[in-house]
């Protein structure tokens, strides 16, 4: 198989680029940098079946080519973190809205089968938990940026499902909730990696709001072994499913495991979501996701607890720490 992943100099796209040139297929990567980095892929360049282009996915040249060199298309490409979101709003419906109608597009035209990543932010502010595939999107007001992310992914759904529905395009929807590992930075509002660079470096450690909200954090290993078996059952074509853990823990429960995890002395300190993000925003209580469907139909759940996976980050920091 010839695999072609967008934004795979990130983190997620990095770990995936591994694990197919682990069994055997070739990998092309494209990428803007913007947010990956080509350190995530260093490893990987000296691999005979590995070759990386530095672009961006808009460049319709550049991706008609390596869309008709591939099998298969794993569009990872999109805007990253809850700050860049607010921070470039334009960027970020660029990137999602544009992007993923060219790859579509471009998969129409040459027959290839297209695996969507898109995200547990679409169910909004949905409070019946946890979410299923098929509950309602509740989403905030246009007048409030944050949400922005959250529509245009939904619209990449949209799109996805009307290639599959009117042209016959393959494709695999999947809504990553949150996913964490080594590689991941805590630039763009991450917060595992970030409280962990926080307590490796003894700087306070920045809890927004009150710390109350809970949030279920799978290990990337997890998500891309679920991935590929999904990008690989015929059953799953023209369907979304979420990938994600149910392991729910409060985000000020989080800070104070990180801490004792990477025996800090760092102080727990509290920032208003104003502070942080803005005026006006609006965050949700709890994201749990219902994950029966993929269970059912690959046998999935998650294998790495969360302690490991905090553990997994903290040796990773440790490591980059002492290489700067």
């Amino acid at each position: 198989m010839r695999a072609l992943i967008t934004g795979g100099a990130g983190f997620i796209g990095s770990h995936l680029a591994e694990a197919l040139l682990a069994e055997g297929e070739e990998v092309t990567i494209i990428d803007d940098l913007s947010t990956g980095r080509l350190d995530n892929v260093q490893h990987l360049v000296d691999n005979p079946r590995f070759r990386y282009v530095i672009e961006s996915v808009l460049n319709e040249t550049v991706m008609d080519l390596l869309v008709s060199d591939c099998d298969i298309i794993y569009h990872l490409a999109a805007a990253v973190g809850v700050e860049m979101v607010v921070d470039e709003p334009l960027q970020t419906l660029q990137t999602n809205l544009l992007g993923t109608e060219m790859v579509l597009r471009l998969a129409d035209r040459h027959h290839k089968k297209v695996l969507l990543s898109s995200t547990s932010e679409v169910y909004g502010k949905n409070e019946k938990v946890p979410f299923k595939e098929e509950d309602d999107i509740l989403l905030g007001p246009t007048t409030r940026i944050r949400w922005c992310y959250a529509a245009s992914k939904a619209v990449d759904e949209f799109l996805a499902l009307a290639y599959h529905r009117e042209r016959g395009l393959p494709v695999v929807i999947v809504r990553l909730f949150n996913t964490v590992g080594p590689r991941q930075t805590g630039r763009y509002g991450m917060v595992i990696p970030r409280f962990v660079r926080q307590a490796l470096a003894g700087e306070p450690i920045t809890v927004y709001g009150d710390g109350q909200q809970t949030r279920c954090f799978a290990d990337v290993a997890d998500v891309v072994r679920a991935i590929i078996a999904l990008a690989r059952h015929p059953e799953a074509v023209g369907q979304v499913f979420n990938i994600g853990s149910t392991e729910e823990i409060a985000i000020l429960e989080l800070a104070r495991r990180v801490k004792r995890l990477t025996g800090s002395s760092s102080e727990i300190v509290f920032v208003p979501y104003e502070q942080a993000y803005g005026e006006g925003f609006e965050d949700m209580r709890r994201r749990v996701p219902d994950l029966s469907k993929i269970s059912r139909l690959i046998g999935y759940r998650p294998e790495i607890g969360l302690e490991e996976t905090i553990r997994r980050v903290i040796a990773y920091h440790r490591t980059q720490m002492r290489e700067q």
